[in-house]
């Protein structure tokens, strides 16, 4: 199940077969979307918002992408921000998403920081699944101050959904994605960069998801792209 689950997020060999190409050069050069296998996955969500557009925008996000990490299993969000930079450092607008993954492939392999929590358990979400999420908090903000000090003006962050029990039984996060909502929406606000948060949380549910429980099925792309384009439109 480990396995499987590294394998649907990006790891080793099999990640590109899992990700949408990448996209160096577009119609519009100055819109970047980052982020993990939300978007990586299937690309349906750029592809709807392109669509909305009438242009294409670069794409650098790849299943498995961590907040933080070196790039083991896949490179990660700061570093798609640095590629693209490095491409054309042009740009006016980042997309994406960024530190699902940290809380969610530890808990999918021994949850060692106890993000799991079921009915019987008092308190509810343990001390040190917080206290590794607001370790993100200062990941967030470190990165979201990186792509403003580059020059970018406009973010927009997505946010994550309740993952379902599918193949990983993954019901269980519903307090972790909370409460990680809550600590990537601070980090927006308290970055130097004009960062909007997207909540998606009350919009996507169980049949918006594919059989994992954790990415979206074509509905639930469709959803994600229709709460973001609010957001994207007034910056094009």
């Amino acid at each position: 199940m480990v396995c499987l689950a590294i394998t649907l997020t990006g790891c080793g060999q099999l990640g590109p077969l899992l990700s949408n190409d990448k996209v160096t050069d577009a119609d519009n050069d100055e819109v970047v979307f980052i982020g993990d296998s939300i978007f990586a996955l299937s690309g349906k969500i750029q592809d709807e918002l392109e669509e909305k557009a009438g242009q294409t925008f670069r794409r650098y996000t790849v299943s498995g992408a961590e907040l933080s990490g070196t790039g083991a299993i896949a490179p990660s969000i700061p570093e798609q921000f640095r590629e693209a930079y490095g491409d054309n450092p042009n740009i006016k607008t980042m997309v994406g998403d960024a530190g699902g993954n940290d809380i969610l492939l530890p808990a999918i392999a021994f949850d060692p920081n106890k993000c799991k929590t079921r009915w019987y358990q008092f308190g509810g979400l343990s001390q040190s699944c917080k206290d590794m999420i607001d370790d993100l908090y200062v990941e967030g903000v470190d990165f979201l101050n990186e792509v403003s000090d580059s020059g970018v003006e406009n973010g927009v962050l997505l946010g994550y959904y309740y993952t379902k029990n599918g193949l990983f039984r993954l019901a269980s996060l519903k307090e972790a994605v909370d409460y990680g909502n809550q600590v990537l929406a601070r980090a927006c606000r308290n970055s130097t960069l004009d960062c909007t948060f997207v909540d998606p949380r009350n919009v996507i549910v169980n049949s918006d998801i594919i059989f994992d429980g954790i990415h979206p099925a074509d509905s639930g792309s469709e959803k994600l792209a229709e709460l973001i384009w609010p957001e994207l439109e007034p910056l094009l």
